[in-house]
C-alpha cells in the first residue's frame, strides 16, 4: 500500500515544542482551529494577514497570525456560556 503525500510528514529538526515561524496555508488554518476554506475567507476579509512569498513559497508569519487571532472580536459570544 503506497502512502499519499498527505500521509507523509516532512522531517523537522525543530523540537516539537517550537513551531516553525512560517506556516503553510494548511498549518495556519490548523493553528487557529478552522478549516482551510474558513481561513481563506478570513484572509480575504482581512481578519487574517495576507501571506508572504519567500522564494516561491507562500507562507504566513506565525506572529502575524497570532496578532490577528488576538484581535478577533468575540461579538457572537461564547455558545458554551
Amino acid at each position: 500500500m503506497s502512502e499519499t503525500s498527505h500521509q507523509r510528514q516532512r522531517h523537522s529538526e525543530l523540537p516539537v515544542s517550537l513551531p516553525p515561524r512560517g506556516l503553510s496555508r494548511l498549518q495556519a488554518a490548523e493553528y487557529i482551529g478552522v478549516s482551510v476554506s474558513t481561513f481563506d475567507k478570513m484572509v480575504a476579509e482581512g481578519e487574517m494577514p495576507a501571506p508572504m512569498r519567500i522564494r516561491g513559497r507562500v507562507i504566513w508569519d506565525l506572529k502575524g497570525v497570532d496578532r490577528a487571532f488576538e484581535a478577533l472580536s468575540d461579538a457572537d459570544g461564547n455558545p458554551w456560556d
